[in-house]
């Protein structure tokens, strides 16, 4: 029988269709995020992440899911960092549409004159200049998120720079596994920032500070940076700023963050400081998430019945619960059987920050 010749030219002709596919599978496979050209149109990859601050009862859950309450109101709480009438970078809780992609919206609700524009609370605007686009977000395995926006970024002045900074840094490391932040700016990665030249080759992160404020503390060796949160109000709104300081180092962390606290806020701002002279941390103690502290009793206002004012309590525990260990406060202060709140409500239970927000709305 007369063997065919169509079996070995099947054969090679296989072999070299593979050998194609394969090369330009390997070809493909060696593009990193740094070597790579940017496209045309750069796709926008979420991450994988918790957000504490998308969870109404402080619970972790993935980015882009949402509750059952969030699924029928199509809406989502998020925590953006805005300016105030006095220039100061405040986080304010606002609820946007529920989205797979909430890395990015954030960032889309901080540009001026953008989608965030009806939501602003009264004497709060946007902090990104008008036009800047989110053009892509790249996690990376570190935490740090990549962000690549459009060079209508680059239209600020000077005296934001920091804000800016610190407004996208703050607002997307509310997601947990965002530690820091690095800039392109059209597909180009940044040194330095394109005003100010402010360094960011290595990132930013919260360690960088928000609202710095040198303090009285100018010994870097023997000071540690604290971010702590004073009250300031306009109009009927009162609300909390959080401000970077040094203090004097301590063996007990918690009583550095209060002592904070208690120094004040610097002269000249429109920071209010709740409370009174006189009053001192005789302790701390952190047990399963719960940090209990003591006071002596000139932490309490009032004359005919001592209470602990609801600024004060807001301060002590929007600071301390942003150190990751403690999810709650208790206050106890020496001599008192029983601390009451300044609605003449007792303070029975540990305060959260959740807590604190509801009390707002």
């Amino acid at each position: 029988m007369k063997k065919s010749g169509y079996k070995p030219y099947l054969i090679a002709v296989l072999l070299l269709i593979s050998s194609g596919l394969l090369s330009g599978c390997l070809f493909e496979g060696e593009q990193t995020l740094e070597k790579m050209d940017p496209p045309e149109e750069t796709a926008v990859t979420e991450p994988e992440m918790d957000s504490e601050a998308a969870s109404p009862e402080g619970e972790t859950k993935e980015e882009g899911e949402t509750t059952e309450e969030e699924s029928a109101s199509g809406t989502v709480e998020r925590e953006l960092y805005l300016l105030d009438a006095s220039g100061m970078v405040v986080p304010q809780t606002l609820e946007l549409p529920a989205s797979e992609e909430a890395a990015t919206q954030v960032l889309e609700y901080l540009v001026k004159d953008g989608p965030v524009t009806n939501l602003l609370p009264n004497g709060f605007q946007a902090v990104l200049p008008a036009g800047t686009e989110i053009l892509g977000l790249n996690p990376e395995a570190d935490g740090t998120m990549v962000v690549d926006v459009s060079t209508e970024f680059k239209n600020y002045e000077e005296k934001d720079e920091q804000k800016i900074l610190q407004a996208m840094t703050y607002t997307l490391t509310q997601f947990d596994n965002v530690k820091r932040i690095k800039l392109w700016i059209n597909g180009h990665e940044q040194d330095v920032m394109p005003v100010g030249g402010t360094p960011i080759t290595d990132g930013v992160s919260r360690s960088d500070g928000i609202n710095v404020h040198v303090g009285d503390q100018t010994d870097v060796v023997d000071s540690e940076a604290v971010t702590v949160y004073f009250p300031t109000q306009n109009g009927d709104q009162v609300y909390q700023v959080p401000v970077t300081t040094r203090v004097k180092k301590n063996d007990d962390s918690y009583s550095s963050v209060v002592q904070a606290l208690l120094n004040g806020p610097e002269l000249g701002t429109s920071l209010l400081h709740p409370f009174n002279e006189g009053a001192q941390v005789t302790g701390t103690d952190l047990k399963n998430g719960v940090l209990k502290l003591s006071f002596n009793e000139a932490i309490l206002s009032g004359e005919e019945q001592k209470s602990l004012s609801d600024e004060a309590l807001a301060s002590l525990v929007m600071s301390l619960t942003d150190l990751q260990e403690v999810e709650s406060v208790e206050v106890q202060v020496e001599g008192t059987e029983q601390v009451m709140k300044e609605s003449g409500d007792p303070l029975v239970e540990p305060v959260s920050r959740t807590d604190i927000n509801k009390s707002k709305e």
